[in-house]
Parts: C-alpha cells; sequence; structure tokens
C-alpha cells in the first residue's frame, strides 16, 4: 500500500514513525512550508520535515494546496491512502485522490470538539475524559465517516501539555490500527 502523510507540529510525529518503523511506504510526506522564526528570524523547519529527512522520505511543502503543478506531483505518486495528523484544511481534488480514501486523527471523541485545539478545550471545560478519532475526510471539518475512536481519560492534575504527550503516542497507535484495518479491508 502506497502512503503519503500529511502533517506538520510534533503531535505528528509518532504517527509517521510507527507507520515508517512497521514497514509502510511512505511516498511521500507533505507538511507546512519553511518558515522564519524567533528573534534572529532563522528558518524554521517542522517536526514532521525534520523526521522524514531523518528517515530518508520525500518531503513536499507547498505554497498553495490547490497548485495544478503540486496536484499533478501528487497524483503522478499513485498514492493508494492518505493519512492526515495536525495538518490544515485540504482542497477535496488533494483528499479525494486516492482509491482508499484520505483518513484524520482527531484530539476527541468526536462529534466533541470539532476544530481546532481539541485538546485544550477540553482541559478549559473540565471534562474527565476525551479521546481519539479516526475518520474519512469530506467536505464539512470533522464530520466524516468515522472508523475508530479510543477514551483517554484526563486526569485532576493534567495539564493540555500532558494530555497532548500521552494522546500523541495513542493517536500514533490508532493511526496504525487503522491503517491495518484498511489494508485488511475490515472497516
Amino acid at each position: 500500500m502506497r502512503i503519503i502523510f500529511l502533517g506538520t507540529p510534533a503531535f505528528a510525529v509518532p504517527s509517521l514513525k510507527i507507520l515508517v518503523e512497521n514497514g509502510y511506504e511512505i511516498v511521500a510526506v507533505i507538511t507546512a512550508e519553511d518558515k522564519a522564526a524567533g528573534r534572529g528570524q532563522r528558518i524554521a523547519i517542522s517536526d514532521v520535515k525534520k523526521y522524514a529527512l531523518e528517515a530518508g522520505l520525500k518531503v513536499l511543502q507547498p505554497r498553495r494546496m490547490n497548485d495544478p503543478a503540486f496536484l499533478d506531483e501528487v497524483k503522478s505518486l499513485h498514492a493508494d491512502l492518505q493519512i492526515v495528523v495536525a495538518f490544515r484544511m485540504m482542497p477535496e481534488a488533494l483528499w479525494s485522490m486516492p482509491p482508499l480514501g484520505t483518513f484524520n486523527l482527531h484530539g476527541s471523541l468526536l462529534p466533541q470538539y470539532r476544530g481546532a485545539a481539541p485538546i485544550n478545550r477540553a482541559i478549559m471545560n473540565g471534562e474527565t475524559k476525551t479521546g481519539l478519532t479516526t475518520f474519512f475526510l469530506k467536505h464539512e471539518i470533522d464530520t466524516g465517516l468515522i472508523i475508530y475512536r479510543k477514551e483517554v481519560p484526563i486526569g485532576p492534575e493534567d495539564t493540555a501539555g500532558d494530555l497532548h504527550d500521552r494522546m500523541m503516542e495513542e493517536g500514533a497507535l490508532l493511526v496504525l490500527e487503522t491503517v491495518r484495518a484498511i489494508e485488511k479491508n475490515a472497516i
């Protein structure tokens, strides 16, 4: 199975890493463009790009997701599946490309906390549990067909950082479980 992985921050790295470690063919990684950051305005690259380069993976960093040249390049990779973890909105022309679809890992028990910052919002609202969801993308944000959900408890002393780090690792396991199910046509 040929996979394209889309992600940018540290939260996405364990999901990419577990796929590589389990022998999945990652034909490309799509991540945010490099940008100037900090006082010295040094060029910073995303955590996902850092790992992808270490692993010897092809990295794509489009300025515009709907650029015809970029979409042609993605199409030429003949991916069977795309996986999104902590990435931006994408045009349908991109997420509808692979025959097995595109799925996303989201940091909540959808439909709860759709959109940005679900981990922070769960902590701010005093939730005692949250979770992770994998689902196939469709037009409306975080509304596609749910594949798997996994509950994650929130302790009384948990910070958003604590929860983020636990969910980052649990999310990688859920991504692997989802890929295996899709591969076996068992979802």
